[in-house]
């Protein structure tokens, strides 16, 4: 497996595209399209925010029951949530244009909307940008680049990543994209996420796959707290890879698991370190553990920490509100067995050895906390499982963009 240059047409027969449709008063990308040229098996996941945008129930009722799928059209600057029965109405009425001009079943077009929440969608506008899209889809790394650039709202880099690997005596390729800054807090049992292969592999085991692994992605990342009304993360594959289809958990199955998992945790890394106002990404490793779950609670419980994120921020080597995020978790351990490290690009630095300070230097602390990536590790020698969470610093920014968010 190795890294390739891409994001959602790296994979064989996907075509995508962005452009302005009119939605956003700043004349951004608003529009994304992808397409695939052969029929798609799908999986999702998503929100379980009780409020649901209508795009997220949309997509459930077509990942669970259509035959295949074909497209995806996205939109931002509106989120089409909490708009009741008419915005619901809205993505049947896109579906059925998308359907109309790329030829292909309105059951096969998945949709998502990220935006402002509680406006409805420009439906003159949405119509006339779906030919647009069409007019400009095409396969190559730019046109990936345009959709991913044209689903971000406060995101500042748009986000893409994919890998090439072999399956079943053949060469295939996973990529993706995503946006996310803000209200980000994932959990999936206004972050989207959309992941195409041209690997041949059954509906069941790629629903599978995907539901097995966000949980130490997506569901492992946290910039605010806030579980949006609209988190999606969609998964197509065509299986234009040429492989024997993938029906059963064998040594291609683990394969394309390693290849998505790269991906998928390439593309949270990217959402996590580009949380709205951060100055850097914070990575929290928890190291033996009990078990897997107390594992992610732990590393989410301090990647969520308000105070250690502002400490961050400050470039600070403030542990004892790592220890104290620890100790609220709801998991029990012993806080006199607990090493604690901070661990950057600058260096590694063990600060807590069974729970009390080492007697580090503030100095060296301060420099390693000043790299654009910053990891606390945090071994709590109690078994054998270990987890990774990843968020980002609190900053002055995050509150000047999300006060006037809306105007």
């Amino acid at each position: 497996m190795k890294k390739i240059e891409g994001g959602v047409t790296a994979a064989k027969g996907f075509l995508a595209t962005g452009v302005y449709a009119g939605i956003k008063k700043n004349k951004k990308k608003d529009m994304a399209m992808v397409f695939s040229t052969a029929p798609c098996e799908a999986a999702g996941t998503f929100t379980t925010n009780v409020v649901k945008a209508a795009p997220v129930k949309w997509d459930s009722k077509v990942v669970m029951e259509s035959e295949f799928v074909q497209a995806v059209v996205i939109n931002s600057g509106v989120a089409n949530a909490c708009t009741g029965e008419e915005g619901y109405g809205y993505c049947l009425e896109t579906a059925n244009a998308a359907s109309e001009c790329l030829g292909i079943p309105a059951d096969a077009v998945l949709l998502a909307s990220t935006g402002v929440i509680g406006k409805q969608l420009p439906m003159d506008t949405i119509k006339a940008g779906i030919p647009l899209l069409k007019a400009t889809l095409s396969g190559s790394l730019d046109a990936g680049t345009l959709a991913a650039e044209a689903i971000m709202t406060t995101d500042t880099v748009s986000k893409q990543v994919a890998y090439e690997f072999e399956v079943g005596g053949k060469t295939a390729v996973i990529g993706g994209m995503c946006k996310g800054s803000g209200m980000i807090h994932p959990n999936m049992a206004t972050m989207l996420c959309f992941v195409t292969t041209d690997v041949a592999i059954s509906k069941e085991l790629l629903t599978k796959a995907l539901k097995a692994d966000v949980n130490d992605t997506f569901n492992m990342i946290s910039v605010d707290g806030d579980t949006s009304t609209n988190d999606s993360v969609l998964l197509m594959a065509n299986g234009l890879a040429g492989n024997a289809e993938i029906t059963e958990e064998n040594a291609d199955y683990e394969e394309f698991c390693k290849a998505l998992n790269a991906v998928m945790t390439g593309l949270s890394k990217k959402i996590a370190g580009d949380g709205e106002g951060a100055t850097a990404l914070f990575e929290v490793k928890v190291l033996n553990a009990d078990t897997k779950e107390n594992a992610r609670i732990l590393s989410k419980s301090v990647v969520t920490s308000s105070l250690t994120k502002a400490a961050i921020f400050g470039h600070d080597a403030n542990w004892g509100r790592i220890l104290c995020a620890l100790g609220y978790s709801g998991v029990r351990f012993d806080p006199e067995k607990v090493d604690l490290y901070f661990e950057s690009a600058a260096g590694k630095l063990k600060i807590v050895e069974n729970g009390t300070s080492t007697g580090y230097s503030e100095e060296e602390a301060t420099k390693i906390l000043s790299e654009s990536e910053v990891t606390a590790i945090a071994d709590m020698k109690m078994g054998y499982e270990s987890a990774t969470a990843w968020g980002c610093d609190l900053t002055y920014d995050y509150v000047k963009i999300n006060a006037d968010y809306r105007s």
